[in-house]
């Protein structure tokens, strides 16, 4: 079992971040997006300032990560947002989306947010499958979301509320 150690990323990790979603983006069963992205793009979201963690090896290797990112400009949203969760493919597996989830849910808590939601392929069944474990609720699938390759796909929709600041 290997030792993951966590920490809020930094802008120095958007190119290992880049790394590991443009697999997800190759794998086509995590996201709509088709074309890679650069490390510069990456860099973009720590402008948010809504929480972004890395898990790391214990050589200090960037396996995994979780993002949120604002769900709408709405002032009456402003503690929802939306959130992804990426692992690198030689790590999948191996609990590093469990640290991953786990690390960001308490950095949403300290940050005030009040739910994380998210939509996932019904086919990413791993990605489903750690959201359960995580105790995500499935609220229901959206039904032609958008379009892959061509080909319309649904998404199931997953959120949960953070106890903490939604009583």
């Amino acid at each position: 079992m290997t030792a993951f150690q966590t920490r809020p990323a930094q802008v120095e990790d958007a190119a290992a971040i880049a790394a590991i979603y443009n697999q997800g983006i190759e794998d086509r069963i995590a996201t709509f997006e088709t074309e890679p992205r650069t490390p510069e793009q990456i860099g973009e979201w720590f402008k948010s300032g809504l929480p972004i963690v890395v898990v790391l090896t214990p050589d200090g290797d960037v396996v995994g990560y979780a993002v949120t990112f604002s769900y709408a400009d709405r002032r009456c949203y402003a503690g929802l947002a939306e959130f992804s969760v990426y692992v690198r493919r030689d790590w999948r597996g191996k609990g590093v989306g469990s640290v991953a989830m786990t690390t960001l849910l308490a950095a949403a808590r300290d940050h005030g947010l009040w739910k994380l939601l998210s939509r996932i392929f019904p086919e990413n069944t791993g990605s489903l499958a750690l959201m359960d474990r995580m105790g995500f609720t499935r609220i229901g699938t959206h039904e032609k979301h958008g379009k892959l390759d061509g080909v319309w796909r649904d998404c199931v929709i997953v959120e949960k509320l953070i106890p903490e600041n939604s009583m």
